[in-house]
Order: C-alpha cells, then sequence, then structure tokens
C-alpha cells in the first residue's frame, strides 16, 4: 500500500474536518403534553408515544416536615 511522501499539514487535516458538525437532535412536540421530545421515542413526562398511552407514570407523594 502507498504511503505519502510528505507529513499532511494541520491546517489541511483541519480543513477537511470542517464538515464534521454534531447536529442537534430532531425534537418534536409530545400529542399529549406538548413538551419537547426526542422523535420516535416515548414522552419520559407523560409516557404517551403516538397519542396513546404506553407507560403508566407513578408519582411520589412528598413527605411533610411536621409529621411526627
Amino acid at each position: 500500500m502507498p504511503l505519502p511522501k510528505r507529513q499532511h499539514s494541520v491546517q489541511r487535516g483541519r480543513k477537511r474536518r470542517t464538515h464534521w458538525k454534531a447536529r442537534i437532535a430532531g425534537l418534536s412536540a409530545c400529542s399529549n403534553c406538548k413538551k419537547p421530545v426526542l422523535s420516535h421515542r416515548v414522552c419520559p413526562f407523560c409516557g404517551y408515544y403516538g397519542g396513546k398511552p404506553v407507560v403508566v407514570k407513578v408519582v411520589k407523594e412528598k413527605k411533610d416536615k411536621k409529621q411526627g
């Protein structure tokens, strides 16, 4: 396999990598609670996916400081 005769400069490598960019995740609104959710995933806030309940969310009760 052939090898390069000279080392590529740092600038040349950086020019090649200019198009390697992180993309923003595709967010969409939940059909039930209208909060932003990653597409094709169950809503972590209400548990709905595609307008149907998929996961039952359990709400924890808060303890009062005045008790016992």
